[in-house]
């Protein structure tokens, strides 16, 4: 039953009685059961061969009378049950070999100082990596196949009182978990009728049935489309279409926006359900009395007969910053990997880790939630993040582990300093985007928490982790990585919008310290497994022939740069990156640069078309500190100084809020298409006045001088 936070801490954190072994408990049983069985075969062969003992007995006699003689005295070693006589010489060579084993291990030692600083960081690293992989194809290999959802009924069977998810002032453990998806996955068959192989959306909050009915539906064998709550109309209709979902799970706090779409969602035979109560729309029908009439008992095996390594898992949805979402396809291997992925960074099953990242989203479901249900940690779930509340709810919780992703670590930053801001518990921060900048800042004020940087994307095939704690970097190419995943940065041409290609027309490779286009070669140990509904925009994520006829890459979209001690770092997005006066302009490092102002809250950079220019000139929005209004002079000074020419905004605009995704992404479409035209823009706008040394305020006599060519950018 669920419970209540205050007193959740007082139970037992091992769960009451075990009622099964878990499956982590019987991978190692299995191995070591393997391994007996070796050596009682030996045996036995060894027992079935009567000559073969009958020498043994003759040459264990002779040996017996040179040591009645004084002969050299024989030693054994027992290896899995065999023996092994070792002699004068066996010892010679054994010294021999110890000897030149120490020499190796200080040779080792002294490369590791000199040349190669981080050779342990690497092979450590890459040995986990090797692990978890191994881990996930072992599990998924079995008949019938150990899922992420296994593991969560591991967990809920050998710890059922522990604590799952903890969401204001609500417990649920292991085994409500397991109850509830119970009830939850019977009253889906029975009520809705949903069969394995079917996709079922679900648009829902952060709540914990979001969790619960993820758990049911995969133990139905369905997989789960992720849509994103903060959709309407058309885009909603789209993301549901684009997973062929024909069921919509939803609640009452969203009635507003799924009463806007249901006509239409009636009219393709699509049929919306509310996980409540009661329904206050027509037409939508309340689910819970079904559920929780149900029965808790464990759903049968066979509704997973089928579920492979390569099965459909859950739809996850590309951030639409630039568009449409695209519904990622992401299989149960690659769940089990991303879940893992916690477990990579430093995750433990005593930890208690913070979310406020959306649930739609892979890094809140899988790596947040997943990574708990696979080492069975609490997850200590937000509805949504709060600057003001995150340090008093990490204090609340007791947390240990936080997450965050693109800009969340600055609004924790720029609000307002407290004197118990190094007051907690927290040890260690798992996420992505983080700012170099930003990182030294948060380190300084909260304390010395570990950060696990790393990237990847959604639908990528393969990704980094920042394993040394290197500030800025995204992880590291070392030569053990590039032997598990084949990836490079190759040249790219942002005017053309494609990567650059020689006379035989192959990509090209770029150097240490220049930018480049990051992809990863498509294999089975890293497939890519594209979006669903879309064949065309899967197959334009795929660069072909790009090293050698017949090969094939994914494309990343994303630009990243490698020093000489072959450490990556994320410059920018391919579409975000623009050109102007025959320069490369990365909207993230000007960005980086103009949040160093005293009076910038938030600033997003980004190109807009010039008439009669080539490429595009730069202009930031920015949003101001609280209680600072706008200086033009300083910040042109202050670009002049920090700024290449060509980098600076020519234009900026000034915002109360700056868009951004639910995963904390900038949003640049609408302003890029705004562009800076003061005659439909009523945000303040200035110029970049190089006469007078100042950002000045745009007006329609600059803006036509600008048109027309009598005023040069």
């Amino acid at each position: 039953m669920d419970g209540q936070v205050g007193g959740w801490r007082d139970r037992q954190i091992g769960g009451g009685q075990t009622s099964g072994v878990s499956i982590l408990d019987q991978e190692v049983q299995s191995l070591e059961a393997q391994q007996e069985g070796g050596c009682m075969d030996e045996q036995r062969s060894d027992a079935n061969r009567p000559h073969t003992a009958g020498k043994k007995k003759k040459k264990k006699s002779k040996e017996y009378k040179k040591k009645k003689k004084g002969k050299q005295p024989l030693q054994s070693q027992h290896c899995q049950g065999k023996v092994h006589a070792i002699g004068p010489c066996s010892q010679r060579t054994m010294l021999g070999v110890l000897v030149a084993a120490v020499a190796g291990l200080l040779l080792l030692l002294l490369l590791h100082g000199r040349w190669f600083p981080f050779l342990w960081a690497d092979l450590g690293a890459f040995v986990t990596l090797v692990g978890a992989n191994l881990r996930c194809r072992w599990r998924l290999s079995r008949r019938p196949p150990i899922t992420l959802l296994q593991v969560f009924q591991s967990h809920a069977r050998r710890r059922p009182q522990h604590p799952l998810l903890l969401f204001q002032d609500e417990v649920h453990t292991f085994g409500d978990m397991e109850r509830r998806s119970n009830r939850a996955a019977r009253a889906f068959a029975l009520h809705l009728g949903l069969q394995p192989g079917q996709t079922v959306a679900v648009f829902l909050p952060n709540v914990p049935s979001y969790v619960w009915t993820w758990l049911a539906l995969a133990k139905l064998g369905c997989a789960m489309a992720c849509l994103n709550c903060n959709l309407k109309g058309r885009a909603l209709l789209h993301a549901r279409s684009a997973a062929q979902a024909d069921i919509v799970l939803s609640c009452s706090e969203l009635q507003a926006v799924v009463k806007e779409v249901l006509p239409d969602l009636k009219q393709e035979g699509v049929r919306v359900f509310y996980l409540n109560s009661t329904s206050p729309t027509p037409g939508v029908e309340a689910l819970l009395p079904a559920i929780e009439a149900a029965s808790d008992e464990p759903m049968p095996d066979h509704y997973r007969t089928n579920t492979t390594t390569n099965s459909k898992a859950i739809y996850i949805y590309t951030s639409g910053t630039t568009g449409l979402p695209k519904a990622a396809v992401i299989t149960e291997m690659k769940v089990m990997m991303v879940a893992n992925l916690a477990r990579m960074c430093g995750l433990r099953e005593n930890d208690i880790m913070y979310t406020t990242l959306p649930l739609y989203h892979s890094a809140g479901l899988l790596i947040g939630v997943g990574g708990c249900l696979e080492v069975g940690a609490t997850c200590v779930l937000r509805a949504k993040f709060s600057a003001s509340q995150f340090w008093d709810d990490c204090r609340r919780y007791n947390v240990t582990v936080i997450q965050y992703v693109g800009e969340l670590m600055r609004y924790l930053c720029n609000s307002p300093k407290r004197a118990n801001d190094r007051e907690h518990g927290v040890r260690l921060a798992i996420g992505n985007g983080l700012r170099a900048v930003v990182w030294k800042e948060f380190l300084q004020r909260f304390g010395p928490i570990s950060i696990s940087e790393f990237y990847g994307a959604t639908e990528g095939n393969a990704g980094f982790i920042n394993y040394t704690g290197k500030i800025g970097a995204v992880g590291r190419a070392n030569v053990f990585l590039k032997a598990f995943a084949s990836f490079e940065l190759i040249k790219y041409n942002v005017e053309q919008d494609e990567p650059v290609r020689n006379e035989d027309g192959f990509c090209i490779r770029v150097r240490p310290g220049e930018t480049g286009l990051l992809v990863i070669k498509i294999t089975s140990s890293t497939p890519f497994h594209g979006y669903a509904g879309d064949s065309q925009k899967t197959e334009k994520k795929i660069l072909r022939d790009v090293f050698v006829k017949g090969d094939a890459f994914f494309n990343s979209g994303d630009l990243l740069m490698m020093d000489h001690e072959k450490f990556l770092y994320f410059q920018d997005r391919v579409g975000d990156t623009f050109r102007w006066k025959g320069e490369n302009v990365a909207t993230t490092e000007v960005e980086a640069t103009l949040a160093m102002v005293d009076f910038i809250q938030e600033v997003n950079v980004y190109g807009v078309s010039v008439p009669g220019c080539e490429g595009k000139c730069g202009m930031a929005a920015v949003r101001l500190k609280p209680g600072q209004s706008f200086d033009g002079e300083s910040l042109y000074a202050f670009t002049r100084d920090t700024l290449p020419i060509y980098a600076a905004p020519r234009f900026v605009r000034i915002q109360n809020v700056l868009e951004i995704t639910g995963t904390f992404k900038q949003c640049k479409g609408n302003l890029v298409k705004e562009g800076f035209d003061p005659n439909i823009i009523t945000d303040p706008l200035f110029f970049r006045d190089e006469k007078k040394k100042s950002y000045v305020p745009m007006n329609p006599n600059i803006y036509a001088n600008i048109l027309d060519g009598s005023l040069n950018l």
